[in-house]
């Protein structure tokens, strides 16, 4: 509900859901049955058969809207949404409630009746029309940001038809600067640059692509890489090519002097950092927290580009580490002691051993999950707390 409620005006009012068809009126928003991540959005009759196919091929993800005039009376046994009234006042309610919403309208009533809505890239939804006889499929909003693009294909896909996509860099098959390295969780330091960083690569400028961390395997189109874009393994020598626009992969905070790959950049944080974590029992989450934060910043490293933190089995449990994990969006991985004891590490600790039955807890822990054999920080206590940091490596 509170999903539904973003974006109402004051003079908008709200209409209880009901069994029977979604009566749609001037000044009401409606609240609609959400189940599903996408709505499809029907109004004639051609438009209905699709909307009810693509409710098969999409089943559990989307949820079908049409008008009631073209029921066939197993609407409330699949789930599907009847509405009376203007379509135009049922986009209020999708708009907030779905991350995309196929519409099989016409692209021009469609662009008339989502344009009040509009916020940005970033919040709205994606959008996709179908032609009325499921031939074209075609990414209107949101295409990159609001997954419009990906969805394209997957109803194309699954109504054999033509996809419709206009996005420069999806055209061109070459980097989509707002989408890169999202798919590994990569998250971006700052949006300012991302449109034009985005121009010098879709205008086949010189663009650097500079990685020191993070998966590798970041190309995602069959052919080659194009000659505009070249690849580095570290900013000096990126900046000594006078690049026209950057893409900086790292988990480093940049110095002084390499600020200026950012002056057209953008940088990316991928999740490549791993820290391993033992405490004492009862250990309160201010004083983990701000171990991590001390330690990252002593090695020059972005909280942006933890990926988790590792700890023994005993801990699974121990609510400072729960507390900050939760607070980041972190996963706490657990190992048994037996699991620990296979990773070799430089101090082991008979102490340890007696209370744990492992070794030592955060230098194996964050060597296991890593796959680093090598640490960055092999083991530093400071409180109630140690911790060991490590680099994830890829194959």
């Amino acid at each position: 509900m509170a999903e539904q409620e973003a974006g109402r005006t004051e003079a908008e009012a709200v209409i209880p859901a009901s069994t029977g068809p979604i009566k749609l009126q001037e000044g009401v928003v409606p609240v609609v049955r959400r189940q599903g991540d996408y709505a499809v959005v029907a109004i004639t009759k051609h438009g209905v058969e699709l909307a009810r196919r693509l409710q098969t091929s999409f089943e559990g993800v989307a949820d079908v809207y049409y008008m009631s005039k073209f029921a066939k009376g197993d609407e409330e046994a699949r789930g599907i949404q009847l509405f009376e009234g203007s379509v135009r006042l049922l986009f209020p309610a999708l708009f907030p409630a779905y991350s995309g919403i196929i519409c099989i309208i016409s692209l021009g009533a469609v662009v008339r009746m989502i344009a009040p809505l509009l916020v940005d890239k970033k919040k709205d939804p994606g959008i996709v029309v179908i032609d009325d006889k499921g031939e074209n499929v075609i990414s209107v909003l949101s295409g990159h940001l609001g997954g419009a693009n990906e969805l394209t294909g997957e109803v194309a896909a699954a109504l054999n038809a033509r996809a419709v996509i206009t996005t420069a860099s999806d055209v061109q098959k070459t980097i989509a600067v707002d989408l890169f390295g999202r798919r590994f969780g990569w998250t971006w330091e700052s949006a300012d640059k991302l449109t034009p960083v985005s121009a010098s690569v879709v205008n086949e400028e010189r663009v650097a692509v500079v990685q020191e961390s993070g998966e590798p395997n970041w190309w995602l189109h069959q052919t080659p890489m194009p000659g505009y874009i070249r690849v580095y393994d570290n900013i000096k020598t990126a900046l000594a090519d006078e690049p026209q626009g950057a893409l900086v992969v790292t988990h480093r905070l940049l110095e002084a002097d390499e600020e200026a790959i950012l002056s057209n950049g953008v940088l990316y944080r991928p999740k490549s950092i791993v820290l391993g974590i033992g405490c004492n029992r009862g250990t309160e989450e201010a004083e983990i927290e701000s171990v991590i934060r001390e330690t990252l910043e002593e090695l020059r490293f972005s909280i942006r580009s933890v990926k988790a933190i590792c700890t023994i089995d005993l801990k699974k449990d121990e609510a400072g580490l729960l507390a900050v994990c939760e607070r980041h969006d972190w996963p706490l991985v657990c190992y048994t002691p037996q699991e620990l004891n296979e990773m070799t590490i430089e101090d082991p600790s008979d102490t340890v051993y007696k209370f744990t039955g492992a070794y030592g807890v955060s230098e194996p822990a964050a060597k296991r999950y890593s796959g680093n054999g090598q640490l960055v920080l092999t083991k530093k206590k400071s409180g109630n707390v140690t911790i060991s940091v490590a680099l994830m490596t890829y194959a």
